[in-house]
């Protein structure tokens, strides 16, 4: 390398070999110059070829390309920690493996980052164009139009310094791919460290089909979340309904569950209860015949979170 880039992309990976060389092929387009930029890829115990593709990638040097192979997989957190240690350039961007780079991605970044020294840039994050025919209540992608609170890592730009003051990821309390990004940002900014959002640091998300019981071992995931909650009371304010529900629809599934608790004493109180929830069900664009799955569904992803807030003994339903 002939001299210190300016932006490292760090991104972690596990068993998306297809989708990794969606976006490695994005990087190469960047309108960044080569020479400003490096890439720092952790295989998280690959076993679908990610190896031998980022091996061929590495050699083939269309890319300044740095590979770090885990033999056992440990989750996002610690290798994205692996990612920003190995990066040489004083700015790290983090996307994901199933995520595309627009080619200002990096332009974008890099100046908006320039612009406001110190601070977390969180880019647009959209789903790609030719997938959006696959939204489907069975998938999953991503979209962020603002700055926080959540603070996903598929789009935002962090000074080495800063990731070096925190430590980086809380790998110990998320081992799993959820909350890790949150509780990161959320530990710059009680530090007082400022977070601006860069509409023009666009990537594209992946529509990712996750099918019926795909959905559901998703929720039975959230409470891994939880730990958030319970270190930073002020993201409860701002992200949870009401200071304490998941979302609304929790509120409205509680309520629904009383409604039919009541239903026997008072058919008047269980339906004013039952009401909100039974209209998002027979409302949906998919219409009322998907309604006993997503009843399923949301009882499942609410089990969930009440089991990580007992653990993490917060109030969060």
């Amino acid at each position: 390398m002939a001299g210190t880039p300016d932006v490292s992309v760090a991104v972690a990976t596990r068993n998306r070999r297809d989708l990794l060389v969606q976006l490695l092929e994005s990087l190469k387009a960047q309108t960044l110059p080569r020479e400003s930029f490096e890439v720092v890829v952790v295989d998280d115990g690959s076993t679908d070829g990610t190896p031998e593709l980022l091996a061929r990638e590495r050699d083939a040097g269309e890319l300044q390309l740095q590979v770090i192979r885990r033999e056992r997989a440990e989750g996002p957190a610690a290798a994205r920690n692996d990612a920003w240690r190995a990066a040489g350039a004083p700015l790290v961007a983090f996307t994901d493996d199933d995520c595309t780079a627009t080619p200002r991605w990096l332009e974008a970044g890099v100046a908006a980052s320039r612009a406001e020294p110190g601070a977390i840039v969180q880019g647009r994050t959209d789903p790609r164009p030719d997938q959006l025919d696959r939204i489907s209540p069975f998938s999953r992608t991503q979209i962020i139009h603002g700055v926080g609170p959540l603070y996903e890592t598929c789009n935002i730009f962090y000074p080495r310094r800063l990731l070096e003051e925190l430590d980086g990821f809380a790998a110990d309390t998320y081992s799993m791919p959820a909350g890790e990004d949150t509780d990161l940002a959320w530990r710059a900014l009680e530090r007082g460290v400022e977070a601006r959002y860069e509409p023009e640091a666009l990537v594209h998300h992946a529509v990712l089909p996750a099918g019926p019981v795909g959905m559901l071992r998703s929720a039975l995931r959230w409470h891994t979340a939880i730990p958030v909650f319970a270190r930073h009371p002020e993201l409860r304010r701002v992200h949870l309904h009401r200071g304490v529900f998941w979302s609304d629809v929790h509120e409205h599934l509680l309520r629904f569950l009383l409604g039919l608790v009541v239903a026997r004493r008072s058919r008047l109180v269980a339906l004013v209860l039952c009401r909100p929830y039974l209209i998002r069900l027979v409302r949906r664009r998919s219409g009322p015949l998907l309604a006993p799955y997503i009843l399923l569904l949301d009882l499942v992803e609410l089990a969930s979170v009440l089991r990580g807030a007992a653990r993490s003994r917060v109030l969060v339903v």
